[in-house]
């Protein structure tokens, strides 16, 4: 796209599926290096990745050459699939439908960059569905508690 030019910073969270605390410390720095490589493949800057057993948090550098949606439906298909090829746990792994995004100013972005970087120090205090829907007030974003994330089974 010729002259086309942009800056939009975009935070995804998404959860592995009922939340199941899946990803394994062991792994999951190997897990951020894939999905890294995943997001840069397809011409977007990752800027922070970090996740806990239950979910993850990445912010990119977006650009307007491919969905949001699109985007994000295959880093969590290839993730998924790397993970259970690699046989990294017991179970099939999946995330759960859906995703949470959210915009960030350019002055925002080493603030959030943090923030995902000390996910460990931040869930000492607060659970993740206590963090996703505060993100969700945060950005004023309506939703149904029903649907919001589907809680272990």
């Amino acid at each position: 796209m010729a002259n086309t030019y942009t800056q939009i910073h975009i935070q995804v969270v998404t959860a592995v599926k009922y939340r199941q605390a899946l990803i394994h410390p062991e792994w999951k720095h190997s897990l951020h290096k894939y999905m890294t490589g995943i997001i840069q493949n397809h011409k977007h800057k990752l800027l922070a990745i970090n996740s806990m057993p239950d979910h993850i948090h990445f912010l990119f550098g977006f650009r307007p050459h491919q969905s949001l949606s699109d985007l994000v439906g295959i880093v969590k298909k290839e993730a998924s699939e790397w993970i259970n090829s690699n046989k990294l746990t017991e179970k099939q792994f999946r995330w759960q439908e859906g995703y949470g995004a959210f915009s960030y100013t350019k002055s925002l972005v080493n603030v959030v960059a943090t923030y995902i970087e000390n996910q460990e120090t931040h869930h000492r205090k607060k659970s993740f569905l206590e963090e996703y829907k505060e993100l969700l007030d945060e950005f004023g974003i309506d939703y149904d508690q029903n649907y919001c994330i589907k809680l272990p089974e």
